[in-house]
């Protein structure tokens, strides 16, 4: 006989976690249908994000500058060590075929001097002291022998320290090149922020930069602005000549320039050798804190870690290389923190 149970019912409680859960389920789809998708960023705040990135990215070109600088004093002091060391194994070798043949002649008449056994003495420096007390030795060949001695110390540090340079040559391109992804993934994530804004917003943009260049060219006046020295005034008629070039990161001319890059060129046309770096140019000269007593061509230091560097226009205004995506143009001192001028 067929059983005929009621089916059990769900207790209270758990139809009210049921009912819960999907009242919960029903609001959330419903938040998530009525949220307001993320907002894109304005033109103005992608614009100050990208003016960030590259001053961040001008603060590692600077660091990339310093350490290729570096690369290259240790690659001219590498070579002058090795060609040292060159011309010395020479002179070397021939002090030692000067013993060689002296050696030979008295193997032929078979009297093998004191000059021969110090070659094979295990420990020249006490044997040649013996020697030259039992005078075995002629003056000339003791003479001779402590200049191979000589020459063999001397070779020996220069090749040590060859070897130290190359250490910190190897170190040093490892640093250059971490400077330089660094620099290159500001300036991509800058690209990136830019390639989000819509044509007509790129167009902005660009129009403001033309503007920018335009206007402050046209309002600078250097009449009557104080004069630097000759070479101070040759250094930056010569970066006057340049305005309109593009900046790159690293570049130092002659046709597109960083902010150091442009500094330091300018005054080697005018016969003077500057740092390379905006940091190292700050202690090039004379530091002048006071911009009522700036001089054109003087240079002009900004931002506390001392990473942009320009000319000093006269009336409140600087010739520089700005950043990326800008040219070499005048802009008002007070557009950047200024620390102090620097006068060559």
């Amino acid at each position: 006989m067929a059983s005929h149970r009621r089916p059990k019912q769900p207790s209270r409680a758990r139809v009210t976690v049921l009912t819960t859960a999907a009242a919960a389920a029903v609001a959330f789809s419903a938040q998530a249908a009525n949220a307001a998708p993320s907002e894109k960023p304005t033109k103005d705040e992608v614009k100050a994000k990208v003016d960030k990135l590259y001053e961040e990215a001008e603060q590692a070109t600077e660091k990339y500058n310093g350490a290729k600088e570096k690369q290259e004093k240790l690659q001219k002091e590498i070579s002058t060590i090795q060609d040292n060391v060159a011309r010395g194994q020479e002179d070397l070798n021939e002090l030692r075929d000067s013993i060689g043949m002296a050696a030979a002649a008295q193997y032929r008449t078979g009297t093998i001097d004191s000059s021969v056994q110090l070659f094979l003495s295990s420990d020249p420096d006490d044997y040649l002291d013996k020697a030259s007390t039992m005078d075995q030795l002629s003056a000339q060949q003791v003479e001779a022998l402590k200049k191979i001695q000589e020459k063999q110390r001397e070779l020996a540090q220069e090749r040590s320290e060859a070897s130290e340079k190359l250490k910190d040559l190897a170190a040093t391109r490892t640093e250059l090149g971490k400077k330089k992804q660094e620099v290159q993934a500001k300036l991509a994530e800058a690209q990136k922020l830019l390639n989000s804004l819509t044509a007509a917003e790129k167009a902005a943009l660009a129009a403001e930069q033309a503007r920018a260049s335009r206007s402050s060219s046209a309002r600078v006046d250097l009449s009557g602005a104080t004069a630097g020295s000759s070479r101070a005034m040759a250094a930056f008629q010569a970066a006057q000549s340049k305005i309109g070039s593009p900046y790159v990161y690293g570049a130092s001319g002659p046709s597109s320039f960083d902010c150091s890059g442009l500094t330091s060129w300018a005054y080697a046309q005018a016969g003077v050798s500057i740092p390379r770096t905006s940091q190292a140019q700050a202690g090039a000269g004379t530091r002048i804190y006071n911009q009522s007593q700036l001089h054109v061509g003087d240079l002009v230091i900004f931002y506390s870690d001392y990473h942009h560097v320009g000319f000093y226009a006269g009336n409140g205004q600087v010739l520089h290389a700005p950043r990326t995506g800008t040219v070499v143009r005048y802009e008002s001192i007070n557009n950047m923190p200024f620390q102090f001028g620097v006068r060559i």
